[in-house]
């Protein structure tokens, strides 16, 4: 069954042509990541499926029954709505009738309106649907129902807008760099979800562990040309290997057959027969053929490294605390030439409050960082680069002069610099604010490596970048001589890049695994986990009439769960104020310590038995 029909698309910005004549469609069932360059136009071709934005000549013809939704890289949602209210906000009927039974909960004392509400939610079968919804917002970390979107970070609002649409389980789904904002643990268990939901998937995205786990088609735009492969990223490499080599082949045999069919149009005279003529047009033809020659340009990563003495850089007793919030407790290393640590833990356990700590941009509560004399260091930050109005994007590398030092005593101008990084020179004089997400992080990068650094930091490089860019990056980096210190929620390029990882399990916690991404994660899977054993409770014959997996007993339990840890959490957001607010007295600090502790230990408790019920009720 065809979802949706690109016929013929085009979209130019001014003089510069991003795409014409595209062709391809999304079916049932199909789960298909579209690959291209940086600056091809691939969020141009999302929006246009969206209707937020339209071609200059084409359609989209998209089928009227089913249910659409996108999630851009920047999500459009209202700030001064909460994140339960924004969740509700959506048309979903069985959403509406699971709020109408919350509220019912809220106010226990009206039984007629909470029987309403309890009938409605077993007419509709809601309350599968509500514990999925509830499962969604724990495993995105969305726990904190009453924060206002407003005051939600970047990545937090990318994962509430990810939460609506995976609740709304819509027919199409439409995803702009769905792992951007995720720590390792979320991507890995939105990877299986989507393997296993019957949902269909059009995707751009540059995991490349993703492309190979979830997907089974791959829609390439390469050179203004569409391509499609009914496989995986392995799938994709091999074939497009085999066709680059099967063109270049034919482009050979066209030339062989030009040079000679150019000698016999030399020689023919002007007035040409019938015959002749037939040929004369076929000539062109080849001709075209053999003037196509692929054009692969590609990143060129140079750097003349500043020399590295012995002592590189040391860590002694570093501790760090924001409020109850432990980083780092008494944490020391001592860092060695060529070492590549890759930093991997949840978000909020404090990554890159550590890499801020080791560039001294942020000081340590106690302990201290001590930075050899030779040691110049590159931070590559997930802020990006500083966008100056009206900037173009060669006066950004002039900022660093006309022209730059290569090894061996080379130099190289501005303008040829950023050639390599595929900028061309009507690029170079486009300005800055109107380059594609990718195109600024490939700008940004070479302002890190243009000051020729001999220890590098890079906060999540992959993101927006291409995967021949990134190819080429992680070439690079294979051949950097200097240390190298990566965060990055991309398993391949964690992999392929780093020997050593510094594990952020939390409350201060820095484990040192010795290995990369896989074999952190083959050495977790081994270890069993600890059972602990339940007491067996007596079976009653009262409690035999079972609905939706509970007796009438566990039905009124799980309700008076829910209502005690919507209590605590109300408590412990308030205790938690007067901390921040410094409403806490020198005498008090103690006794509101240990009333926090006392909530939390009830809250935990409290989420164990609720998920307790709410696995059987699924089940």
């Amino acid at each position: 069954m065809n979802y949706l029909s690109v016929e013929n698309i085009s979209k130019s910005f001014g003089a510069r042509t991003l795409f014409e004549d595209l062709s391809f469609g999304i079916n049932k069932d199909q789960k298909i990541a579209f690959v291209a360059k940086n600056g091809s136009g691939k969020t141009t071709i999302l929006k246009i499926l969206m209707g937020e934005d339209y071609p200059d000549s084409g359609q989209v013809v998209m089928r009227k029954d089913i249910r659409v939704e996108f999630l851009a890289q920047e999500p459009n949602l209202q700030d001064e709505l909460t994140v339960e209210e924004s969740i509700f906000a959506s048309d979903n009927e069985t959403l509406k009738i699971i709020e109408e039974y919350e509220k019912a909960l809220e106010n226990p004392e009206d039984t007629e309106a909470y029987q309403k509400a309890f009938e409605k939610m077993e007419a509709h079968n809601a309350w599968d649907f509500e514990t999925q919804y509830k499962q969604i917002l724990f495993k995105l970390k969305l726990e904190d129902l009453k924060a206002k979107v407003k005051t939600l970070s970047g990545g937090q609002k990318k994962r509430l807008a990810l939460a609506i649409i995976l609740i709304n389980r819509p027919d199409l789904l439409i995803l702009d760099e769905p792992t951007n904002h995720l720590d390792l643990e979320m991507i890995e268990w939105l990877e299986n979800y989507f393997a296993k939901e019957n949902i269909t998937l059009f995707m751009v995205t540059h995991d490349r562990f993703f492309l190979e786990r979830v997907c089974n088609e791959i829609i390439e735009l390469d050179n203004g040309k569409i391509y499609q492969y009914k496989g995986n990223y392995s799938y994709y490499l091999e074939k497009k290997d085999e066709r680059i080599a099967a063109e270049n082949a034919s482009i050979d045999k066209a030339q062989n057959l030009f040079v000679k069919e150019l000698s016999w149009m030399r020689r023919q005279p002007k007035a040409r027969t019938t015959k002749s003529k037939s040929r004369i047009d076929d000539f062109y033809i080849i001709k075209e053929k053999a003037h196509s020659r692929r054009i692969e340009h590609q990143v060129e990563l140079e750097i003349n490294m500043e020399r590295m003495g012995s002592k590189i850089i040391e860590l002694h007793k570093l501790n760090k605390a924001f409020k109850d919030k432990v980083i780092l407790s008494d944490f020391s290393y001592s860092f060695n030439k060529g070492e590549r640590i890759g930093i991997i833990g949840k978000n909020g356990t404090g990554k890159s409050t550590f890499l801020n700590i080791l560039t001294q941009s942020i000081k340590p509560d106690s302990g201290k960082v001590v930075q050899g004399e030779t040691i110049k260091i590159g931070y590559y930050t997930q802020g990006g680069i500083y966008v100056k109005p009206d900037q173009k994007v060669i006066d950004v590398i002039k900022e660093f002069g006309e022209f730059i030092p290569l090894a061996k005593g080379r130099t190289i101008s501005a303008g040829q610099l950023l050639e390599r990084f595929l900028f061309d020179r009507k690029k170079q004089h486009d300005f800055v604010e109107k380059l594609s997400g990718g195109e600024l992080k490939r700008l940004y990068l070479c302002t890190v490596l243009i000051q020729n650094p001999n220890f590098l930091i890079l906060d999540e490089p992959t993101n927006d970048l291409d995967i021949v860019t990134l190819n080429v990056l992680e070439s690079f980096l294979l051949d950097y001589p200097g240390c190298l210190v990566v965060v990055s929620h991309d398993r391949y390029f964690m992999d392929k890049i780093v020997d050593t990882l510094f594990v952020f399990r939390g409350n201060g916690e820095v484990e040192n695994f010795p290995g990369n991404y896989s074999d952190f994660r083959a050495y977790e899977d081994s270890i069993e986990p600890v059972k602990e054993e339940q007491p067996k409770e007596k079976v009653n014959w009262k409690e035999s009439q079972v609905k939706n997996g509970l007796t009438f007993q566990e039905q009124k339990e799980f309700q008076k769960v829910e209502r005690e840890i919507k209590k605590l959490e109300e408590e412990k957001v308030k205790i938690e104020a007067l901390f921040s607010e410094g409403k806490v007295g020198d005498d008090e600090i103690e006794k509101k310590a240990g009333e926090l502790q006392k909530v939390l230990s009830q809250l935990e408790q409290m989420e164990e038995r609720w998920f307790e019920l709410s696995a059987k009720m699924e089940s």
